[in-house]
């Protein structure tokens, strides 16, 4: 099938996206409201624009670092086989720490790096995912904070790309196919 032909239809609008960062900043902020600074990891490079908006609206002292992964290269379908990009620059060692992930599907990328991070002994560790698709999952992990749930639909916008097109788009969108 040639994937080069497609539409997108809006599945979550930037309104309803910017209502729930909005909404899940204030829990993380009350769930690390005793923390001196919160280090905040985004997953690079899907998560990009959720965390700006994210640490935007947090009511807390924040650190933010990045660390790219990856499972799917540009296709559509995880190869399952998670490998690290580019690492933190800072120490996690006894820090409170929040992942942030843009989409949690099969869950081996969060389950991946959430064990790689507890290595480094961080006082606590959560999560935070924009995007949850339960139906897809094959490793049993889920994110402490969930945006929306999904379902089992290839999506773009917001930091979500296909083939490194989309992620511009201010809205999430479903990703439907053309046949010719």
């Amino acid at each position: 099938m040639d994937h080069s032909n497609y539409v997108i239809d809006e599945l979550i609008s930037a309104k309803s996206i910017a209502a729930r960062v909005e909404g899940l900043a204030k829990e993380i902020a009350l769930h690390f409201s005793n923390t001196d600074k919160l280090i905040v990891i985004g997953m690079l490079r899907g998560s990009f624009v959720f965390i700006a908006d994210l640490v935007r609206e947090l009511d807390l002292p924040v650190e933010v670092d990045f660390l790219e992964v990856s499972s799917y290269g540009d296709g559509m379908e995880s190869s399952r086989e998670v490998r690290i990009l580019k690492d933190l620059r800072g120490e996690i060692g006894g820090r409170d720490v929040l992942i942030v992930e843009d989409i949690v599907d099969t869950g081996h990328t969060l389950a991946h790096v959430v064990d790689y991070l507890n290595t480094r002994g961080p006082a606590r560790l959560e999560t935070c995912a924009l995007l949850d698709k339960p139906s897809r999952r094959e490793v049993k992990v889920r994110a402490t904070w969930t945006g929306f749930e999904i379902p089992d639909e290839f999506v773009v916008g917001y930091g979500i790309d296909y083939a490194q097109r989309n992620r511009n788009l201010a809205y999430i969108g479903a990703v439907k196919f053309i046949q010719d």
